[in-house]
Protein backbone atom coordinates (compact mmCIF):
# COMPACT_ATOMS: atom_id res chain seq x y z
CA UNK A 1 0.00 0.00 0.00
CA UNK A 2 1.76 3.10 -1.19
CA UNK A 3 -0.07 6.99 -0.38
CA UNK A 4 0.72 10.08 -1.04
CA UNK A 5 -0.70 12.92 1.26
CA UNK A 6 -0.89 16.29 -0.18
CA UNK A 7 0.09 19.30 1.78
CA UNK A 8 2.40 18.95 5.00
CA UNK A 9 0.70 20.93 7.37
CA UNK A 10 -0.76 19.75 10.73
CA UNK A 11 -3.17 17.66 9.70
CA UNK A 12 -1.15 16.43 6.60
CA UNK A 13 1.59 15.23 9.29
CA UNK A 14 -0.71 13.65 11.44
CA UNK A 15 -2.37 11.28 8.60
CA UNK A 16 1.40 10.82 7.60
CA UNK A 17 2.15 9.68 10.79
CA UNK A 18 -1.42 7.71 11.58
CA UNK A 19 -0.25 5.83 8.25
CA UNK A 20 3.19 4.98 9.17
CA UNK A 21 2.36 3.43 11.96
CA UNK A 22 0.86 0.62 10.06
CA UNK A 23 2.97 -2.35 9.15
CA UNK A 24 1.55 -2.72 5.63
CA UNK A 25 2.16 0.41 4.76
CA UNK A 26 4.92 0.36 2.25
CA UNK A 27 5.74 4.35 1.16
CA UNK A 28 3.98 7.31 2.61
CA UNK A 29 4.89 11.06 -0.04
CA UNK A 30 4.08 13.76 2.08
CA UNK A 31 3.99 16.90 -0.53
CA UNK A 32 3.95 20.37 -0.15
CA UNK A 33 5.65 24.02 -1.95
CA UNK A 34 7.95 24.37 0.50
CA UNK A 35 9.10 21.44 2.36
CA UNK A 36 10.65 23.15 5.79
CA UNK A 37 7.99 21.59 8.00
CA UNK A 38 8.30 18.14 6.27
CA UNK A 39 11.81 18.06 6.23
CA UNK A 40 11.83 18.61 9.90
CA UNK A 41 9.01 15.90 10.64
CA UNK A 42 11.08 13.18 8.61
CA UNK A 43 13.82 14.02 10.98
CA UNK A 44 11.59 13.67 13.79
CA UNK A 45 9.77 9.96 12.71
CA UNK A 46 13.11 8.89 11.12
CA UNK A 47 11.15 6.34 9.22
CA UNK A 48 12.64 5.54 5.61
CA UNK A 49 9.06 4.82 4.37
CA UNK A 50 8.64 8.69 4.50
CA UNK A 51 9.44 10.42 1.35
CA UNK A 52 9.28 13.99 0.91
CA UNK A 53 8.44 15.66 -1.83
CA UNK A 54 8.35 19.14 -3.48
CA UNK A 55 4.85 20.05 -5.28
CA UNK A 56 3.23 23.28 -6.69
CA UNK A 57 -0.47 21.82 -6.28
CA UNK A 58 -1.74 24.65 -8.55
CA UNK A 59 0.59 22.96 -11.59
CA UNK A 60 -1.47 19.74 -12.94
CA UNK A 61 1.95 18.17 -14.14
CA UNK A 62 3.39 18.56 -10.23
CA UNK A 63 0.40 16.98 -8.86
CA UNK A 64 0.08 14.35 -11.53
CA UNK A 65 3.82 13.55 -10.73
CA UNK A 66 3.20 12.87 -7.16
CA UNK A 67 -0.05 11.66 -7.63
CA UNK A 68 0.60 8.75 -9.80
CA UNK A 69 3.29 7.25 -7.31
CA UNK A 70 0.22 5.71 -5.10
CA UNK A 71 -2.53 3.66 -4.35
CA UNK A 72 -4.39 6.22 -2.53
CA UNK A 73 -4.03 10.08 -2.44
CA UNK A 74 -4.84 12.15 0.82
CA UNK A 75 -5.70 15.84 -0.10
CA UNK A 76 -4.90 17.87 2.86
CA UNK A 77 -4.44 20.99 0.60
CA UNK A 78 -6.99 23.53 1.19
CA UNK A 79 -10.15 23.08 -0.32
CA UNK A 80 -10.25 25.29 -3.48
CA UNK A 81 -8.22 21.97 -4.73
CA UNK A 82 -10.12 19.49 -3.52
CA UNK A 83 -11.91 19.14 -7.27
CA UNK A 84 -8.41 19.20 -9.05
CA UNK A 85 -6.95 16.52 -7.28
CA UNK A 86 -10.00 14.17 -7.23
CA UNK A 87 -9.78 14.78 -11.16
CA UNK A 88 -6.56 13.79 -11.58
CA UNK A 89 -6.49 10.84 -9.41
CA UNK A 90 -9.01 9.65 -11.28
CA UNK A 91 -7.20 10.12 -14.38
CA UNK A 92 -4.11 8.07 -12.90
CA UNK A 93 -6.51 5.52 -11.58
CA UNK A 94 -5.57 5.99 -7.41
CA UNK A 95 -8.08 6.38 -4.67
CA UNK A 96 -8.26 9.75 -3.46
CA UNK A 97 -9.93 11.04 -0.06
CA UNK A 98 -10.47 14.66 1.07
CA UNK A 99 -10.90 17.15 3.97
CA UNK A 100 -14.30 18.39 2.42
CA UNK A 101 -14.78 22.19 1.97
CA UNK A 102 -18.81 22.87 1.14
CA UNK A 103 -17.86 26.11 0.37
CA UNK A 104 -18.21 27.14 -3.08
CA UNK A 105 -19.26 23.58 -3.95
CA UNK A 106 -16.19 21.95 -4.05
CA UNK A 107 -18.01 18.71 -3.01
CA UNK A 108 -20.52 18.31 -4.90
CA UNK A 109 -18.07 19.04 -8.03
CA UNK A 110 -16.32 16.13 -6.59
CA UNK A 111 -19.38 14.19 -6.50
CA UNK A 112 -20.26 14.71 -9.74
CA UNK A 113 -17.08 12.79 -10.85
CA UNK A 114 -18.68 9.53 -10.11
CA UNK A 115 -18.95 8.18 -13.52
CA UNK A 116 -15.12 8.91 -14.51
CA UNK A 117 -13.98 7.07 -11.17
CA UNK A 118 -16.48 4.04 -11.58
CA UNK A 119 -14.97 3.63 -15.07
CA UNK A 120 -11.49 4.04 -13.81
CA UNK A 121 -12.24 1.48 -11.26
CA UNK A 122 -10.95 3.98 -7.96
CA UNK A 123 -12.98 5.07 -4.71
CA UNK A 124 -13.09 8.80 -4.09
CA UNK A 125 -14.80 9.95 -1.06
CA UNK A 126 -14.92 13.84 -0.42
CA UNK A 127 -15.68 15.16 2.98
CA UNK A 128 -13.43 13.59 5.18
CA UNK A 129 -13.16 15.67 8.44
CA UNK A 130 -14.71 15.97 11.25
CA UNK A 131 -17.85 18.18 10.27
CA UNK A 132 -18.48 17.15 7.48
CA UNK A 133 -16.61 13.97 8.02
CA UNK A 134 -17.08 11.88 11.47
CA UNK A 135 -20.29 13.57 11.82
CA UNK A 136 -21.66 11.57 8.35
CA UNK A 137 -19.92 8.10 9.15
CA UNK A 138 -21.76 8.04 12.54
CA UNK A 139 -25.22 9.84 10.97
CA UNK A 140 -24.95 6.97 8.14
CA UNK A 141 -23.93 4.04 10.77
CA UNK A 142 -26.82 5.35 13.37
CA UNK A 143 -29.51 5.52 10.43
CA UNK A 144 -28.18 1.91 8.92
CA UNK A 145 -29.32 0.46 12.12
CA UNK A 146 -32.68 2.05 12.00
CA UNK A 147 -35.67 0.59 9.68
CA UNK A 148 -36.97 4.22 9.30
CA UNK A 149 -34.90 7.33 9.94
CA UNK A 150 -36.97 10.46 11.35
CA UNK A 151 -34.80 12.94 12.54
CA UNK A 152 -30.91 13.75 12.91
CA UNK A 153 -29.51 16.09 15.38
CA UNK A 154 -25.63 16.73 15.36
CA UNK A 155 -23.95 18.70 17.39
CA UNK A 156 -19.97 19.41 16.91
CA UNK A 157 -17.46 21.90 18.53
CA UNK A 158 -13.88 22.65 18.21
CA UNK A 159 -12.77 24.42 21.68
CA UNK A 160 -10.15 25.57 24.09
CA UNK A 161 -9.61 23.68 27.20
CA UNK A 162 -9.55 27.04 28.66
CA UNK A 163 -11.44 29.98 27.39
CA UNK A 164 -9.95 33.40 27.45
CA UNK A 165 -11.91 36.56 26.84
CA UNK A 166 -12.34 37.97 24.10
CA UNK A 167 -14.18 35.98 22.23
CA UNK A 168 -13.85 32.64 24.62
CA UNK A 169 -12.53 30.54 21.19
CA UNK A 170 -9.06 29.40 19.93
CA UNK A 171 -8.86 28.74 16.41
CA UNK A 172 -7.55 25.09 15.54
CA UNK A 173 -8.37 25.27 11.54
CA UNK A 174 -8.26 28.17 9.34
CA UNK A 175 -10.37 31.43 10.56
CA UNK A 176 -10.89 32.42 7.47
CA UNK A 177 -12.92 29.11 7.13
CA UNK A 178 -14.30 29.79 10.52
CA UNK A 179 -16.03 33.11 9.00
CA UNK A 180 -17.21 31.14 5.87
CA UNK A 181 -18.92 29.28 8.15
CA UNK A 182 -20.61 31.89 10.28
CA UNK A 183 -21.72 33.86 7.26
CA UNK A 184 -23.04 31.74 4.78
CA UNK A 185 -26.39 30.49 5.61
CA UNK A 186 -27.06 27.01 7.43
CA UNK A 187 -29.28 23.91 5.59
CA UNK A 188 -31.84 22.53 7.69
CA UNK A 189 -34.62 19.76 7.15
CA UNK A 190 -37.89 21.35 8.91
CA UNK A 191 -41.30 19.24 8.53
CA UNK A 192 -39.56 17.10 5.52
CA UNK A 193 -38.49 20.33 3.66
CA UNK A 194 -34.83 22.05 2.78
CA UNK A 195 -34.59 25.24 4.17
CA UNK A 196 -32.20 28.10 4.75
CA UNK A 197 -31.49 29.28 8.72
CA UNK A 198 -29.07 32.40 9.19
CA UNK A 199 -26.01 31.14 10.66
CA UNK A 200 -25.34 31.75 14.42
CA UNK A 201 -29.16 31.99 15.35
CA UNK A 202 -31.23 29.54 17.51
CA UNK A 203 -28.91 29.60 20.24
CA UNK A 204 -29.35 26.76 22.60
CA UNK A 205 -27.58 26.13 25.83
CA UNK A 206 -25.77 22.48 25.74
CA UNK A 207 -24.34 20.20 28.09
CA UNK A 208 -20.69 18.07 27.76
CA UNK A 209 -19.71 16.20 30.97
CA UNK A 210 -16.60 18.32 32.78
CA UNK A 211 -17.11 21.42 30.50
CA UNK A 212 -19.03 24.77 31.73
CA UNK A 213 -21.28 26.96 30.10
CA UNK A 214 -21.50 25.87 26.09
CA UNK A 215 -24.08 27.07 23.80
CA UNK A 216 -24.93 25.27 20.17
CA UNK A 217 -25.99 27.12 17.31
CA UNK A 218 -26.77 26.98 13.61
CA UNK A 219 -23.50 27.17 10.97
CA UNK A 220 -23.12 26.77 7.37
CA UNK A 221 -21.51 23.68 5.70
CA UNK A 222 -21.86 21.17 8.46
CA UNK A 223 -24.61 19.02 7.03
CA UNK A 224 -22.43 18.90 3.48
CA UNK A 225 -24.07 15.68 1.62
CA UNK A 226 -26.48 14.69 4.87
CA UNK A 227 -29.69 16.72 3.19
CA UNK A 228 -29.27 15.48 -0.16
CA UNK A 229 -28.66 11.78 1.29
CA UNK A 230 -31.24 11.65 3.79
CA UNK A 231 -33.64 14.26 1.92
CA UNK A 232 -36.87 12.36 3.23
CA UNK A 233 -36.47 12.99 7.01
CA UNK A 234 -38.80 15.30 8.78
CA UNK A 235 -36.01 16.95 10.64
CA UNK A 236 -32.23 17.51 10.18
CA UNK A 237 -29.81 19.75 12.27
CA UNK A 238 -26.15 20.45 12.64
CA UNK A 239 -24.79 23.44 15.06
CA UNK A 240 -21.60 24.52 16.62
CA UNK A 241 -20.49 23.96 19.69
CA UNK A 242 -18.79 27.52 21.90
CA UNK A 243 -18.57 28.57 25.26
CA UNK A 244 -21.60 30.65 26.18
CA UNK A 245 -22.12 34.66 24.53
CA UNK A 246 -19.65 33.69 21.57
CA UNK A 247 -22.29 33.83 19.08
CA UNK A 248 -23.55 37.25 20.38
CA UNK A 249 -20.01 38.69 20.02
CA UNK A 250 -19.59 37.22 16.53
CA UNK A 251 -22.74 38.14 15.06
CA UNK A 252 -22.05 41.57 16.17
CA UNK A 253 -18.74 41.30 13.66
CA UNK A 254 -21.12 39.92 10.89
CA UNK A 255 -23.61 42.46 11.66
CA UNK A 256 -21.08 45.48 11.48
CA UNK A 257 -20.05 43.93 8.12
CA UNK A 258 -16.65 43.19 9.08
CA UNK A 259 -16.98 39.34 7.63
CA UNK A 260 -18.01 40.08 4.42
CA UNK A 261 -16.06 38.98 1.74
CA UNK A 262 -16.49 42.26 -0.50
CA UNK A 263 -16.19 45.39 2.26
CA UNK A 264 -13.95 47.64 1.55
CA UNK A 265 -12.93 50.66 3.04
CA UNK A 266 -10.33 53.64 2.91
CA UNK A 267 -8.44 54.39 5.69
CA UNK A 268 -5.44 56.90 5.84
CA UNK A 269 -5.30 56.95 2.14
CA UNK A 270 -5.41 52.98 1.00
CA UNK A 271 -8.19 50.68 0.25
CA UNK A 272 -8.34 47.69 2.58
CA UNK A 273 -10.70 45.07 3.07
CA UNK A 274 -12.85 44.82 6.26
CA UNK A 275 -12.45 40.74 5.94
CA UNK A 276 -8.72 41.02 6.37
CA UNK A 277 -8.45 43.84 8.60
CA UNK A 278 -10.68 41.70 11.58
CA UNK A 279 -8.58 38.32 10.38
CA UNK A 280 -4.97 40.24 11.37
CA UNK A 281 -6.85 41.51 14.50
CA UNK A 282 -8.93 37.83 15.30
CA UNK A 283 -5.38 35.62 13.99
CA UNK A 284 -2.88 36.23 17.20
CA UNK A 285 -6.27 36.78 19.79
CA UNK A 286 -7.40 33.35 18.86
CA UNK A 287 -4.13 31.32 18.19
CA UNK A 288 -4.41 28.01 19.86
CA UNK A 289 -0.08 27.70 20.25
CA UNK A 290 0.39 25.39 22.98
CA UNK A 291 -2.90 25.09 24.82
CA UNK A 292 -5.23 22.71 25.34
CA UNK A 293 -8.21 22.30 22.91
CA UNK A 294 -11.22 19.82 23.02
CA UNK A 295 -13.22 18.66 20.58
CA UNK A 296 -17.12 17.66 21.45
CA UNK A 297 -19.27 15.84 19.35
CA UNK A 298 -22.88 14.52 19.81
CA UNK A 299 -25.05 12.54 16.91
CA UNK A 300 -28.79 11.42 17.47
CA UNK A 301 -30.17 9.30 14.80
CA UNK A 302 -33.71 8.69 15.73
CA UNK A 303 -36.54 6.47 14.23
CA UNK A 304 -37.92 3.39 14.30
CA UNK A 305 -36.90 -0.04 14.48
CA UNK A 306 -39.05 -3.13 14.81
CA UNK A 307 -41.89 -1.19 15.21
CA UNK A 308 -40.29 0.65 17.90
CA UNK A 309 -39.32 4.33 18.72
CA UNK A 310 -35.48 4.47 18.36
CA UNK A 311 -33.16 6.41 18.95
CA UNK A 312 -29.11 5.80 18.70
CA UNK A 313 -26.92 8.56 19.95
CA UNK A 314 -23.09 8.80 19.33
CA UNK A 315 -20.64 11.04 21.45
CA UNK A 316 -17.51 11.96 21.53
CA UNK A 317 -15.08 14.15 24.01
CA UNK A 318 -11.40 14.42 22.21
CA UNK A 319 -8.93 16.45 24.63
CA UNK A 320 -5.33 17.27 23.31
CA UNK A 321 -2.95 15.19 23.59
CA UNK A 322 0.16 15.98 25.75
CA UNK A 323 2.58 13.36 24.81
CA UNK A 324 2.60 14.36 21.09
CA UNK A 325 0.93 17.80 21.58
CA UNK A 326 -1.31 17.12 18.49
CA UNK A 327 -4.56 18.82 18.81
CA UNK A 328 -7.59 17.11 19.21
CA UNK A 329 -8.86 18.64 16.42
CA UNK A 330 -6.20 17.57 14.33
CA UNK A 331 -6.24 13.79 16.22
CA UNK A 332 -9.53 13.44 15.46
CA UNK A 333 -9.31 15.01 11.91
CA UNK A 334 -6.49 13.58 10.20
CA UNK A 335 -7.22 10.14 12.02
CA UNK A 336 -10.80 10.23 10.05
CA UNK A 337 -8.97 10.68 6.96
CA UNK A 338 -6.20 7.96 7.59
CA UNK A 339 -8.61 5.52 8.64
CA UNK A 340 -10.94 6.01 5.40
CA UNK A 341 -7.98 6.04 3.24
CA UNK A 342 -6.26 2.63 4.79
CA UNK A 343 -10.04 1.23 4.61
CA UNK A 344 -9.90 1.72 0.64
CA UNK A 345 -6.33 0.54 0.02
CA UNK A 346 -6.73 -2.44 1.88
CA UNK A 347 -10.14 -3.43 0.45
CA UNK A 348 -12.51 -2.63 3.41
CA UNK A 349 -14.22 -0.25 0.95
CA UNK A 350 -14.56 -1.78 -2.12
CA UNK A 351 -17.44 0.28 -3.69
CA UNK A 352 -16.16 2.04 -6.58
CA UNK A 353 -17.47 5.93 -7.68
CA UNK A 354 -17.50 8.74 -5.69
CA UNK A 355 -19.49 8.76 -2.48
CA UNK A 356 -20.35 10.74 0.57
CA UNK A 357 -18.85 9.30 3.66
CA UNK A 358 -22.14 8.07 4.88
CA UNK A 359 -22.92 6.54 1.94
CA UNK A 360 -19.88 4.32 2.55
CA UNK A 361 -17.81 4.32 5.45
CA UNK A 362 -18.64 1.02 7.69
CA UNK A 363 -19.49 2.56 11.01
CA UNK A 364 -18.89 0.01 13.23
CA UNK A 365 -15.15 -0.40 12.04
CA UNK A 366 -14.98 3.26 11.65
CA UNK A 367 -15.55 3.92 15.33
CA UNK A 368 -13.27 0.68 16.37
CA UNK A 369 -10.24 1.88 14.33
CA UNK A 370 -10.71 5.52 15.93
CA UNK A 371 -10.68 3.64 19.51
CA UNK A 372 -7.30 2.04 18.86
CA UNK A 373 -5.96 5.58 18.44
CA UNK A 374 -7.31 7.07 21.60
CA UNK A 375 -10.29 8.69 20.06
CA UNK A 376 -13.40 7.16 21.92
CA UNK A 377 -16.92 7.31 20.24
CA UNK A 378 -19.69 6.43 22.45
CA UNK A 379 -22.75 4.35 21.06
CA UNK A 380 -25.65 4.17 23.25
CA UNK A 381 -29.07 3.13 22.03
CA UNK A 382 -32.61 4.03 24.06
CA UNK A 383 -35.75 2.48 22.70
CA UNK A 384 -39.25 3.59 23.28
CA UNK A 385 -42.49 1.55 22.95
CA UNK A 386 -44.60 2.15 19.62
CA UNK A 387 -48.03 3.52 20.22
CA UNK A 388 -50.38 3.61 17.60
Amino acid sequence: MKFAVLGAGLMGKQAARDLLRNEQVEKVILADRTTEKADAFRLQLDDPRLEIATMDASRDDELKQVISQADVVINALFYTFNEKVAEIAIECGVHSVDLGGHIGGATDKVLAMHEQALSQGVTVIPDLGVAPGMINILTGYGASQLDEVESIRIYVGGIPLHPEPPLEYKHVFSLEGVFDHYTDPSHVIRGGELEEVESLSEIEPIVFEGFNELEAFHTSGGTSTLTKTYCDVDSLEYKTIRYRGHAEKFRLLVELGLTDREGKVTAGGHEVSLREVLLKVLEPITELGDEKDAVLLRVTVSGVKDQEECTYRYEMVTIRDESTGVTAMAQATAYSISVVAQMIADGRIQKRGVYPPEQVVPGAEYIAEMKRRGVNIEETVQRATHHN
